[in-house]
């Protein structure tokens, strides 16, 4: 089973050259980075790529409403970032109108132009199909276990081959408590992700570990459902110390 690491963009390229290493020192598989109108995945993973040699990095998720695949294959082009290495995951962004027809010419427009990896960040059944159908895999959001693992066992029918990922969000210092509680209740006001929390019964704080022990006592199921899980760090601040210490304490086989 994968653990990997997931941060946020807004982190910024220096920050993510410096926290890269202790990253793949740590045993992580891949360091994820979001993508945000203040945070660009892109340039934080070739700083990144700069300072580590075997960790794979990976974006999760580029919106393609607001980055067409073409600006997203030149950037990749021009920052020399390594093919080998690279995942590039892309969602369908905030426009709902043609979500999957933008998906699926995007992945068409990657495929032809970067030899990456290419994963859709998907929430509901048809795009988790197209994402299964068109591109390399998967990646899950807010989901308990229990439904990360229908749903990638409904993606492997699909495509036996295809990976799928999933984004758990984690606090392990009591301090970042607040930050994962404000985090998950504003998730919980977007409409898609509040039916999703409505079909599961649960709410979002449901699908997250809040503490050491819930990520001690929950992380073996979604390492039992999904190919990859994916950490997604919630820290008290963002400064490289705060993410450190986050590093050291989830560390794969720490």
């Amino acid at each position: 089973m994968t653990v990997s690491l997931g941060v946020a963009g807004s982190l910024g390229p220096d920050l993510l050259a410096r926290l890269a290493p202790a990253v793949e020192d740590a045993g992580f598989a891949t360091l994820w980075v979001n993508d945000t109108p203040g945070g660009d995945a892109l340039a934080g993973l070739a700083a990144a790529a700069r300072t580590t040699s075997q960790l794979t990095l990976a974006t999760g998720v580029i919106p393609v409403d607001r980055r067409p695949a073409t600006a997203i294959a030149e950037e990749v082009e021009a920052a020399g970032l390594p093919p080998e290495r690279l995942v590039l995951g892309i969602g369908s962004g905030s426009a709902r109108e043609g979500a999957l027809a933008r998906v699926s010419d995007a992945v068409d427009v990657l495929r032809a132009r970067v030899d990456a990896r290419i994963v859709v960040g998907a929430l509901g059944p048809r795009m988790r199909r197209l994402g299964a159908e068109r591109s390399d895999g998967i990646l899950l959001n807010w989901v308990t276990a229990d439904t990360a693992a229908a749903q990638a066992a409904a993606a492997h029918t699909v495509a036996a081959g295809a990976s799928v990922a999933v984004y758990v969000r984690t606090a392990v210092d009591p301090a970042a408590r607040s930050r994962l509680e404000e985090e998950a209740g504003r998730y919980a006001k977007f409409p898609n992700y509040a039916a999703n929390f409505a079909r599961m019964g649960v709410s979002a704080m449901a699908t997250a570990f809040a503490d050491s022990a819930a990520l001690a006592e929950g992380l073996p199921a979604y390492e039992r459902a999904a190919d990859e899980v994916v950490l997604r760090a919630v820290t008290p601040t963002d400064d490289l110390e705060a993410y450190l210490a986050f590093v050291a304490a989830t560390a794969p086989g720490a």
